[in-house]
């Protein structure tokens, strides 16, 4: 019996356009699509894989009706998480922790949101517009 993760050496029955069917164990066949076919992009699937060809496939999906899908992409191996230090907050950040928006009100807490919105946008406007200046003069007085 067929299983999902599985891996089976196989033989290219019929190579299409849009992928290569592969007979795997029992007789029975799968597709193998061509976004399946190697990790990286492929343009021409005749370049990857010929009828005939003896290849290594893992049963990715099976359907209601019993559609075998197929993938000859190397199994993905798994990548260790890499833990980042959290960010220090800017000294003039807002703190959203439970301790914090308890001793103030919500009128309080709107009122130093508007304030540190009104400052990031004025800064990030302030690097934009010295981003578009260029170092040049949009006036025409150029200097040479």
């Amino acid at each position: 019996m067929i299983e999902i993760g599985s891996v089976y050496e196989g033989t290219v029955s019929s190579v299409m356009s849009f992928g290569a069917f592969v007979k795997i164990a029992d007789g029975q066949s799968g597709l193998v699509h061509i976004s399946e076919i190697a990790d990286g992009y492929v343009e021409n699937i005749n370049e990857f894989v010929k009828k005939g060809d003896s290849v290594k496939v893992r049963v990715i999906k099976i359907d209601d009706n019993g559609r075998i899908s197929l993938s000859m992409k190397s199994k993905p191996e798994k990548k260790k998480k890499t833990v980042l230090p959290k960010p220090s907050p800017r000294p003039d950040s807002y703190d959203w922790s439970a301790r914090k928006t308890e001793e103030l009100s919500f009128e309080d807490k709107l009122s130093k949101f508007r304030l540190e919105s009104e400052e990031i946008n004025r800064d990030r406007k302030r690097r934009m517009e010295s981003k578009r200046s260029g170092g040049y003069s949009r006036k025409g007085n150029y200097s040479y």
